[in-house]
Formats: C-alpha cells, sequence, structure tokens
C-alpha cells in the first residue's frame, strides 16, 4: 500500500460539493442518493465539504452511556442526536468543524478498505504538516492527533454494491476548525468512547484565525491528491 496514493485513481475526476451549514438528516439523506447514483452508474465519486449544526451521531459500536445529557439538556442546548449507520461510537457535529463525506466507489485494486481508513488521516496529516503542525496517528483508534488531542475523527461506512463488485464509501472525517469546540459539544459525550484524551482545533494548535469555508478549500487538494484523483470538478459552490 502507497500511503501518499492508496486509491491509484490515476486518470479519474472527483465532483467536489461546498455546501453551507446543513441539518445532518438532510446530509445523511443527500449522501444515500449520491451512492445509490454511484453504484448505478449515473454519478462519478463525489466529495461533500460542509458544516451541521449541534449534532451527536451514534454509531454501530451503541454504547448509550457515552452520551452524558439527558433529553432535557439536549433539548435546552438545540443538540439533535442520530443513530447512524457507520462504524465507531458517539462523536460531536457541529459550527467550527469542517466535515467531509467522500462517497467513492472502490473496486479491484482499490478495494482496500483499512488503506482507505489511513488514506483519509494522511490527507489530514499532510494538511495539518502545512501549518508545522504534526499531526499523527494512534494505533488503537482511527482519527488524526496532535500529542495525544483528537483533532480529526473518521468514521465510515462501506455500502456494498448492488450493480458492480465492490464497495461505495459514505461518512467521512470531521475536523475541529475553531477554538473552543471541545466546551461546546464534546463536554457532553464520551468521544468516541475514548475518556484518557481530549480534544483540540486548527486554531487552538496555530493560534490563528479560520473560517470552516476556508479550511474546506485549503483541505480539497491534499484529500484528492491522497485518494489519487487527477481532477476536482466543482459541482456546488459556496453561496
Amino acid at each position: 500500500m502507497n500511503p501518499n496514493n492508496v486509491m491509484l485513481n490515476s486518470g479519474k475526476t472527483i465532483n467536489i460539493h461546498y455546501l453551507d451549514r446543513i441539518d445532518y438528516g438532510a446530509a445523511w439523506d443527500k449522501q444515500k442518493e449520491i451512492v445509490r447514483a454511484i453504484d448505478e452508474g449515473s454519478e462519478q465519486d463525489s466529495l461533500l465539504l460542509l458544516e451541521h449544526p449541534p449534532t451527536y451521531t451514534i454509531g454501530s459500536q451503541r454504547h448509550p452511556e457515552h452520551l452524558l445529557l439527558s433529553p432535557e439538556q439536549l433539548k435546552q442546548k438545540g443538540i439533535a442526536v442520530y443513530e447512524i449507520d457507520r462504524g465507531g461510537d458517539i462523536t460531536y457535529h457541529g459550527p467550527g468543524q469542517l466535515v467531509g463525506y467522500p462517497l467513492l466507489l472502490l473496486e479491484g485494486p482499490q478495494l482496500d478498505l483499512h488503506g482507505y481508513l489511513r488514506s483519509l488521516e494522511e490527507a489530514l496529516i499532510q494538511f495539518l504538516g502545512t501549518f508545522g503542525i504534526e499531526g499523527s496517528r494512534k494505533p488503537e483508534y482511527t482519527g488524526v492527533w496532535v500529542g495525544d488531542l483528537k483533532i480529526a475523527a473518521i468514521g465510515v461506512k462501506f455500502n456494498r454494491c448492488r450493480h458492480r463488485r465492490g464497495f461505495v464509501t459514505s461518512h467521512g472525517f470531521a475536523l475541529n476548525v475553531k477554538s473552543g469546540i471541545e466546551h461546546e459539544g464534546f463536554s457532553g459525550i464520551i468521544p468516541c468512547g475514548i475518556s484518557e484524551y481530549g480534544v483540540t482545533s486548527l486554531e487552538d494548535c496555530t493560534g490563528q484565525t479560520f473560517s470552516v469555508n476556508q479550511v474546506a478549500q485549503m483541505v480539497l487538494p491534499h484529500v484528492t491528491q491522497v485518494l489519487g484523483f487527477e481532477r476536482a470538478n466543482i459541482k456546488t459552490k459556496l453561496q
């Protein structure tokens, strides 16, 4: 496996959708729609880059005890909760965080599911490196870390194709951008079931200020390069 070009998508184009802040359920429906279209051959590989309102998502591991807030507290704070079909435990999505959903066909020599996870980590590690931040992995956990603080969570689903031999990916990565995000949403959960480590953000690590839209555009070339795409076709622009 080549960690700098895991997917080997030489010559391929990926469609890019920059979306404004969007409800989690609407984005999940959009993912499923594109996944079906890719399987049927009517849509190219795609990447959604976006931001969510405050949301907790609970993956297939299903540990309700890792949600520390009562229904009344969730309502008071305006945080939605979704039980979803990706792997992993509970995590937080919200303002100040860049979420990326790569929807990619994996088949033939590209069918390296473990390598796909490592490729998402590699893209974010390379992006952090442009700011002099040493991003790293922890062998026992999926995601990207700065020291013992988690800066990006990764959770995916591999959707088995009906019309092809392979899978189409959904869900993806969440990169913490804004300072203070650890107090806004992560304090109400045990993120990914990991109690011994905290979280951090791009602003905390650099001392600079960023918008999520800025970071989306800066992350894009690292994601497309590591996944091996030669061209990015911007299908949906930010308003």
